[in-house]
C-alpha cells in the first residue's frame, strides 16, 4: 500500500455512511430494511418447509416418510409470521407516503381535517382487523377480518401521495405489494380449512396461489431495487442563512469622500 492509498483511506469521506441522509430518508429506509432483514429470509424458510411438507405427504401415501412431522407445524407457524410481516411492511410503506407527501408536504391536516382524521381511523381499523384475524378461530370471522384488512390496504393505497405507477401497473412495486398482501391474508383465512378439507381442494388452491405469490415476491425484489435507485435522496435540511448586513464605518466613508478629483492630463496638439 503506497502513501497515496493510505492518505485516501484515512481522509474523511464526505459521501460515505449516512452523512448525506436526512430524517425523511431514514424513515424511508424502514420499509426496505424490514423486507430485506425479515421478510425475504422468511420466504426462503417457508418455501423450504412447504416443499418438505408436500414431500412428506406424498411419501406417506407410499409408506413411511423420513421427513419429521414437525415440518407441517413449522410451515404454518412461520407462514403466519411471513403473512403478518408482509402486511405490516405494506402498511409502513403506505403510511410513509401519506404522512410525508400529504400530511407534511400538502399540509392535509389543516386544509382537509376530516379527510386526515378518516385516514388515521382507517389505519387504526386496518391494524385492528389484522390483529383480530390472527386471533379469530371461526372461519366466518376469519373471512370477515381478512376482507376488512384487505379493504383497508386498498383504500389507504389509493390516497394522494402513494406512488402507484398506475399507467405501468404490470411492473409497479405498489401493485405487486398489494396483490401479495391480499394473497397472504387469504392464506391466513383458509389455513384451518386446508386441514379440514378431505378433498384437498383448499390445499391445491393454497399451493397454486402461493406459487404465484412467490413470483410476485421476486418481482417485488426487482421493482423495489429499481425504485430505490429512482427515488432521489431528500438530504438534510440546511439552516436558513441570515442576511449579511454590511456595517458602514463613517470614518472610512468620510475618508473616501475626501479624495480630490484629479483632472486628466491634456496634451496639446500641434
Amino acid at each position: 500500500m503506497n502513501i497515496y492509498t493510505w492518505n485516501a483511506l484515512t481522509q474523511h469521506q464526505k459521501y460515505l455512511a449516512f452523512s448525506t441522509l436526512g430524517s425523511q430518508d431514514f424513515v424511508a429506509l424502514i420499509h426496505p430494511a424490514l423486507v430485506v432483514a425479515f421478510v425475504f429470509p422468511m420466504i426462503g424458510i417457508v418455501t423450504n418447509f412447504a416443499w418438505q411438507t408436500r414431500q412428506r405427504r406424498l411419501e406417506s401415501k407410499k409408506g413411511k416418510s423420513k421427513i419429521p412431522a414437525v415440518v407441517g407445524r413449522d410451515h404454518v407457524k412461520i407462514g403466519k409470521w411471513l403473512s403478518t410481516s408482509v402486511v405490516v411492511a405494506s402498511l409502513i410503506a403506505i403510511a410513509y407516503s401519506i404522512v410525508y407527501k400529504s400530511f407534511i408536504k400538502k399540509n392535509l391536516w389543516e386544509k382537509n381535517n376530516p379527510q386526515a382524521i378518516l385516514i388515521i381511523l382507517l389505519f387504526v381499523a386496518t391494524i385492528a382487523s389484522l390483529i383480530l384475524l390472527l386471533k379469530a378461530k371461526p372461519p366466518l370471522w376469519k373471512g370477515i377480518f381478512a376482507t376488512m384488512t384487505g379493504m383497508g390496504l386498498i383504500i389507504l393505497g389509493q390516497q394522494d401521495g402513494v406512488w402507484r405507477l398506475s399507467k405501468e401497473w404490470y411492473w409497479s412495486h405498489y401493485y405487486y405489494g398489494i396483490a401479495v398482501s391480499l394473497l397472504m391474508l387469504f392464506s391466513i383465512a383458509i389455513v384451518d380449512d386446508i386441514y379440514r378439507d378431505r378433498t384437498n381442494t383448499w390445499r391445491n388452491i393454497h399451493i397454486g396461489l402461493n406459487c404465484f405469490a412467490l413470483l410476485l415476491f421476486i418481482g417485488q425484489g426487482i421493482t423495489g431495487a429499481r425504485d430505490l435507485l429512482e427515488i432521489p435522496v431528500v438530504g438534510k435540511k440546511k439552516p436558513k442563512k441570515k442576511a449579511i448586513i454590511e456595517q458602514v464605518d463613517p470614518i472610512k466613508t468620510a475618508q473616501l469622500s475626501d479624495v480630490l478629483y484629479q483632472a486628466p492630463d491634456i496634451i496639446p496638439t500641434k
